[in-house]
């Protein structure tokens, strides 16, 4: 399982103009999905997603989780993070976990996360999402479990 979080002042998701997930202090999370993933690495993944420590505390140092601040998330599924970019300029999804499986995969990690917090919203797996987001400092780490 892959993911990208952003720390961010705000972010939202819309599909076909419609708002789907709105959040303010908190995280914006691409995730992605993988052919063996199981829920051992989909509960890591949720973990590691609260329990990061990238906000600042009383002293301006980062050691304050999502979880801590009571902050929102949005987790919005991300096929490309699986793209093979090694060779070319065209990227491959060879590797990438079929879309049958992976929406699967993506609605177990749903159930996993809303047993584990609750102030998360969700983006729609496949569908033409537009995301706005305000990346705060920038703080943006890279997950593979």
């Amino acid at each position: 399982m892959l993911s990208i979080i952003q720390r961010v002042k705000h972010a939202n998701i819309t599909v076909d103009g419609v708002s789907v997930a709105d959040i303010q202090t908190g995280i914006l999370a691409l995730v992605c999905v993988e052919t063996d993933d199981t829920d051992t690495q989909l509960n890591k993944m949720a973990d590691k997603i609260l329990k990061y420590r990238i906000f600042e505390d009383g002293e301006g140092k980062m050691n304050l989780s999502v979880n801590y601040i009571q902050g929102g998330i949005i987790i919005a599924p991300q096929f490309t993070l699986a793209a093979n970019t090694n060779k070319g300029n065209r990227p491959s999804f060879s590797n990438g976990c079929p879309p049958e499986i992976a929406t699967k995969k993506f609605d177990r990690f749903k159930e996993i996360f809303k047993t584990k917090y609750d102030n998360i919203q969700y983006g729609i797996f496949g569908a033409d999402m537009q995301i706005s987001l305000l990346n705060d400092g920038p703080v943006t780490f890279s997950f593979k479990v």
